[in-house]
């Protein structure tokens, strides 16, 4: 079977506006969700990325490093599951009851290449 990156991306000021009765309902979602594909046999890994980090960039020989990231839109690649799927058709079918689309996020699939190891 394929592996597969389920990129989640948002909004992180929608979830700013979350009470915590409403936040820990949406973290019972995804908790349920991640089962599912536990139960499935097709998990492989998921986590929440923090909200700041670092930008690395070069030029020529100078390296730059900023805080970011910061991208022009409002959406923020925010975390990610990995699943296993025989093909790009299931690999999507799996996300159709994610809470993520729920919660207006945005889902982008990436079939992952192995390299020899």
């Amino acid at each position: 079977m394929a592996k597969f990156m389920l990129l989640l991306y948002d909004d992180p000021k929608k979830w700013e506006k979350l009470s915590p009765e409403e936040m820990q309902k949406a973290i019972a979602k995804y908790m349920a969700w991640g089962q599912r594909l536990r139960d499935k046999g097709i998990f492989v890994g998921s986590d929440k990325l923090q909200d700041n980090g670092r930008v690395i960039r070069k030029s020529g020989t100078q390296i730059r490093v900023s805080d970011g990231p910061y991208t022009e839109s409002k959406e923020v690649f925010g975390g990610y599951f990995a699943i296993e799927a025989p093909d790009y058709n299931a690999a999507v079918a799996e996300c159709n009851d994610s809470p993520h689309l729920d919660y207006g996020g945005t889902i982008e699939v990436r079939e992952v290449h192995v390299f020899a190891r």
